[in-house]
């Protein structure tokens, strides 16, 4: 019997673990992104100390035609950012400076999970940003 309720008491455990620490995307950006990069339209752009991820999802899709490619990129930029590597233009790199390396911060897994929700979520459908196309598709300028 003692044996049993220990085989129930595991198989339990391990069937609920995985849930209970498992985060999605949106707590997760919240949790490590969000610091920095608003997900809403902000009200007073002084106060921003990064792009806005709607802008920064309108230039990755704009350069990453598949979801796989547009992780693997924010992922692989997230933890290794170079100026030659950016999506975004220039001049928001001069306004808010290379991003910092994560690497240290989130892992490569949670930087997955978070870019996959990104790209579902952002930008909205209504999105219109400063500049040119709708964000599908085209390369940046």
């Amino acid at each position: 019997m003692k044996l049993k309720i220990l085989l129930v008491t595991l198989g339990t455990t391990l069937l609920v673990t995985p849930t209970l620490y498992a985060q999605d995307g949106a707590s997760l950006f919240e949790a490590k992104c969000a610091a920095c990069h608003q997900t809403t339209r902000p009200s007073n752009m002084s106060t921003l100390v990064a792009p806005p991820v709607m802008g920064v999802m309108r230039h990755v899709k704009m350069r990453y035609g598949t979801k796989e490619d547009a992780v693997a990129f924010i992922t692989s930029y997230a933890l290794h950012p170079e100026a030659s590597k950016a999506v975004c233009k220039p001049q928001k790199i001069k306004r808010f400076g290379l991003m910092p390396s994560q690497k240290g911060n989130v892992s490569k897994e949670e930087l997955q999970t978070i870019a996959s929700w990104m790209y579902d979520n952002f930008p909205p459908k209504d999105f219109q940003g400063k500049g040119e196309g709708n964000g599908q598709g085209k390369h940046c300028q």
